[in-house]
């Protein structure tokens, strides 16, 4: 992937420095932990790969029915959360990694403004937290084995950089555009939240059923596979940054953090109506879709008749 000398993001804050967050009542992932029961082997399985927020990954996977809700703290506006906080760091010179994703991140901003203003729309710039071990979220308390996750009460993305190495090692899912998709899914994410489309979806939480909110879930996760082939789509038209085999790094990717292929190394056995993110072969396909087509309106899964 071609990513050196592009322009870097002002938009990366680097927490890895801190404690993860602390204590008190936004404790979500730890106590979601400890009331679920999962084992340790399911908890990472079910939390590696792409979330909206921790907490709506454990009230679904968790089987405890009901995501746990935001404090009264976390739906405070974002400026008045930010203020709360220590000014975060930015990341030091000589950081590659965390350079290489301030420049995929300022790739994005790049991709969905245009995109945006194309469609009579502004785009908000997310923020992109680095940290290390746990962090303390608008979503709650997250740990690092939940893998990267947005948040759409802060509007941020947060990834722990050892994920990347898991992905290489774990998932045999190497180079640097199958780690620039993990951050295009993300900010995935961030687009729906931009659009209404995660209001609506998290306001089925309560109406529908477990298994039935499971199925929204599967469907808002896919579009953001799409949305991120939409990014790789568009940056490669205009900035070239594809080079030989990248797609198939993407691809080994997506194929990887399917919910059937991850259930299946996890328990020898899948259970389809747990699904949250979508199978394999669902994720390579969405993702594809995305890349070839560059069309927001090829990424409406909601209305897919076959996924």
């Amino acid at each position: 992937m071609k990513w050196e000398g592009g322009r870097e993001s002002d938009n990366v804050e680097d927490r890895r420095g801190e404690s993860g967050g602390g204590g008190g009542g936004g404790g979500v992932m730890g106590g979601g932990m400890a009331k679920g029961g999962i084992g340790v082997i399911l908890i990472a399985v079910v939390a590696m790969f792409l979330g909206v927020d921790p907490s709506m990954v454990l009230g679904l996977l968790g089987g405890g029915g009901d995501a746990p809700q935001v404090s009264q703290q976390s739906q405070r506006s974002p400026q008045s959360r930010q203020s709360s906080q220590a000014p975060a760091q930015r990341p030091a010179q000589g950081d590659q990694m965390a350079k290489f994703v301030s420049v995929v991140l300022a790739d994005t901003e790049d991709t969905w403004t245009g995109l945006f203003t194309q469609n009579g729309k502004q785009y908000q710039l997310p923020k992109l937290v680095l940290f290390r071990g746990a962090v303390q979220s608008a979503c709650g308390r997250a740990e690092a084995a939940m893998g990267p996750f947005y948040c759409p009460g802060d509007q941020k993305v947060y990834i722990d950089l050892s994920f990347f190495d898991d992905l290489q090692r774990r998932f045999q899912a190497p180079g640097e555009f199958a780690r620039a998709y993990v951050i295009a899914h993300e900010v995935g994410h961030h687009v729906q939240n931009l659009l209404g489309i995660a209001d609506k979806v998290d306001a089925q939480r309560r109406r529908v059923s477990e298994a039935e909110y499971n199925k929204l879930s599967v469907r808002m996760e896919l579009q953001a596979d799409c949305l991120a082939g939409i990014w790789a789509h568009h940056a490669n038209r205009t900035r070239h940054i594809l080079e030989g085999g990248d797609v198939e790094a993407a691809m080994t990717a997506a194929t990887a953090i399917g919910d059937d292929r991850l259930q299946q190394q996890a328990r020898g056995y899948v259970t389809p109506e747990s699904f949250t993110h979508g199978t394999s072969q669902q994720r390579v396909r969405w993702f594809r879709r995305g890349l070839d087509s560059g069309q927001i309106s090829q990424c409406n899964t909601f209305q897919a008749r076959e996924l």
